[in-house]
């Protein structure tokens, strides 16, 4: 599939019909969730035969696409019942099977329904799921600090995690890595054409920079002798 072919289908994807501030909900374009995804599997290798969770997923967008690029399993997560039915719809739409929908407070859950799914893909790690991608609220608002959380809860799950920030963010994200042990890289500079969603805005759009962030745990090497060793008892068994 080409990438023009790809953006096509997505451009099929529903937005929200009644966006809620409460969650700052916005749409992610066909444009940039093309960009980010295909940016992902084809110069990182971590859509295609991967088990992928897309965090506060929204109307699917990004779940959708990772499913149509060859994700062994996709899961979308979100608080809002009323997005989820929206992202259904558009699996059915694009005729995507392998892919679920979960209502989810990702600020406060122990993801044990994902490890679950785990042990049924046969998949051995030290992480439930092999890549997380989202576009988490901006942390804006009543929601000040969320974006960060996003980030923290996708890495104690997940060994890759990808995230759209403000650029303005990037120096307070860089320096989070550090504090949570994982290496982090800006894969992609990207201007995200917010159009207007909610009353108090006053222009019709708003170009905002953005960056789009892999973070990355560091596995030493004990972690990794001992998931071998792991594997090799239960041959054994």
């Amino acid at each position: 599939m080409s990438k023009r072919d790809f953006k096509w289908q997505l451009q099929e994807v529903k937005g929200f019909i009644k966006p809620k501030i409460k969650y700052e909900q916005y749409v992610t374009s066909p444009e940039i969730a093309t960009d980010m995804l295909w940016l992902i599997d084809n110069e990182y290798d971590d859509i295609e035969d991967k088990f992928v969770v897309d965090f506060g997923c929204g109307c699917g967008i990004l779940g959708i696409g990772a499913s149509l690029l060859g994700s062994c399993y996709t899961v979308g997560l979100d608080i809002d019942t009323d997005a989820l039915e929206i992202a259904k719809e558009n699996a059915e739409t694009l005729e995507v099977e392998d892919i679920d929908f979960v209502v989810c407070d990702i600020s406060d859950t122990d993801f044990l329904f994902l490890k679950q799914k785990q042990l049924q893909l046969n998949k051995k790690s030290k992480y439930i799921v092999d890549t997380i991608i989202m576009n988490p609220p901006f942390g804006t608002k009543k929601q000040v600090g969320i974006d960060s959380l996003f980030v923290q809860q996708a890495l104690s799950i997940s060994k890759v995690v990808y995230s759209l920030h403000k650029t303005s963010t990037r120096k307070f994200f860089i320096k989070k890595a550090k504090e949570w042990d994982c290496n982090v890289e800006v894969v992609a500079e990207l201007r995200y054409n917010l159009p207007k969603t909610y009353k108090f805005h006053k222009k019709k759009s708003v170009d905002i920079q953005v960056d789009f962030i892999r973070f990355e745990n560091i596995i030493n090497e004990e972690e990794e002798i001992d998931d071998d060793v792991t594997e090799e008892e239960e041959e054994e068994e």
